[in-house]
């Protein structure tokens, strides 16, 4: 696939063929109702790919029984095969983001992923599971990226991160959504079971994964009828921008900004560290240091996080646009270090909370702040970015992000607990411990990247 402006011939019939196979891209007023339209569609598919890849979860022990695997294999299909093939094919649709017609790419991808999530119920091996899942984790992929250019070329610089922050609610819809429509799919699963004897060779689990992945191919039609492909432009005007960047002038461009993205992109690392950490072991921590039932934990503990997070997401935007009204340009990025001081200060905070409401209450605090810079963060990489590099600017954050927070972020803090305390019940210290430094380290880092960002900005207006 690739983009119609840059791809036509100058002249002669082939351009008219080719012009009425491939319609011109639509120009899209910033923040209009139209461009507000295609945020809601962008978040609708974020929250889809995460019903499709949540849904694992809630079959565990009806996979196991059927495929005879154990805990291991299973973790395995949950995290390792997702993950890897994400990080794979993240930087690989990140170019093809930045040189094709974004709008069929995503469409291309719903379906595939939909197609995957179908499969993993045609399983009948780990190995085809396994097989099914990477296809899951790899066309998922493209989402994030994909979104964060096509909201740059929808939305004012005023409007970037509140447009950013709808977006990343996605995942928090996706992931509360996943829990009843999954609940859902299973019990229409054993219905259909009962009253279609035809369906016998399939178990359950494998109805669900069918019934949760086909009805991603209608949303994949809403998008071709009622979404076009946005002309690529400035964030700061209308004007359009589609210069062109090889995989060779786009590394040069990061190297020779490097004090800001290498800054701005660790940073990001070290925020995953506690996003992906803290709510790891923090359920642990208070069954094992405060006797919670397991139940209530996850009764109290998912509330706190859908309900803190959602707040922390879209007040970090209007937190932003204050010191913009203020005279402060670089408002995104430095709400976002700001914001890490307190994060820092509630995670430190969780052992030495009192009782399981302190510790719930430090870990509220913890989830806001850092729910808080998410889309802020977003907003100031695609401000500073060319059109034609969003999509590569956006797979390095997602890169980024995934392989810190899932490769260090929970992984620390079960080898502090194991290694330096030797103690299960000090949990709550690793806790502290690890996401505190992280916490320190994004706020030193962010912080570090405002003037290098003030000059990006001036250089990009």
């Amino acid at each position: 696939m690739s983009n119609t402006t840059n791809d036509l011939p100058s002249n002669g019939a082939g351009s008219n063929e080719q012009a009425l196979a491939q319609p011109s891209p639509a120009r899209v007023v910033h923040d209009s109702g139209q461009a507000w339209y295609i945020l809601a569609v962008l978040t609708l598919a974020y929250s889809l790919a995460y019903i499709d890849r949540q849904l694992l979860n809630l079959l565990v022990e009806p996979i196991k029984r059927s495929l005879v695997i154990s805990d291991t294999q299973l973790s395995l299909v949950q995290g390792i095969a997702f993950i890897s093939a994400y990080l794979v094919a993240s930087p690989l649709f990140g170019r093809l983001v930045d040189q094709t017609n974004r709008r069929n790419l995503l469409v291309v991808c719903i379906c595939l992923w939909c197609g995957f999530t179908a499969l993993c119920g045609k399983a009948n091996t780990y190995e085809g599971l396994f097989i099914a899942r990477l296809g899951v984790g790899a066309s998922e992929a493209c989402v994030f990226p994909l979104a964060l250019s096509v909201i740059a070329d929808c939305f004012s610089a005023r409007q970037m991160a509140r447009a950013m922050s709808i977006f990343i609610l996605g995942p928090m819809l996706g992931g509360g959504l996943s829990l009843v429509a999954g609940g859902f799919v299973i019990e229409f699963a054993r219905a259909l079971h009962q009253q279609f004897p035809i369906l016998a060779q399939f178990q359950t689990w494998q109805l669900a994964f069918v019934l949760i992945g086909l009805p991603g191919i209608l949303f994949a039609l809403l998008v071709v009828v009622t979404v076009r492909e946005p002309v690529r432009s400035s964030v700061n005007s209308e004007r359009a921008d589609d210069r062109q960047f090889t995989t060779g002038d786009a590394a040069a461009y990061l190297w020779q900004r490097r004090g800001f993205y290498v800054r701005m992109l660790l940073g990001v690392g070290m925020l995953a560290i506690v996003v992906l950490g803290m709510p790891a072991w923090m359920p642990t921590y208070l069954i094992r240091t405060h006797g919670m039932p397991a139940a209530l934990v996850g009764f109290r503990f998912g509330a706190l996080v859908v309900s803190f997070g959602i707040a922390g997401a879209l007040i970090g935007p209007w937190i932003a646009r204050q010191f913009e009204k203020r005279g402060y340009q670089d408002g995104p990025l430095r709400t976002a270090a700001l914001a890490m001081i307190p994060m820092m200060l509630c995670c430190a905070s969780i052992p030495f909370a009192p009782g399981a409401t302190g510790a719930l209450a430090a870990a509220a605090g913890t989830v806001f702040f850092f729910s808080l810079p998410t889309a802020c963060m977003s907003a100031a990489l695609q401000l500073v970015a060319p059109s034609r590099m969003r999509g590569t600017v956006g797979a390095l954050y997602s890169f980024v992000a995934q392989l810190i927070g899932f490769g260090a972020g929970p992984t620390l803090i079960a080898l502090m607990t194991d290694h330096v305390f030797g103690n299960p019940k000090m949990v709550g210290h690793s806790i502290a411990i690890v996401c505190a430094i992280a916490s320190a380290l994004a706020a030193w880092l962010l912080f570090g990247a405002l003037p290098h960002y003030r000059r990006l900005l001036a250089e990009s207006a």
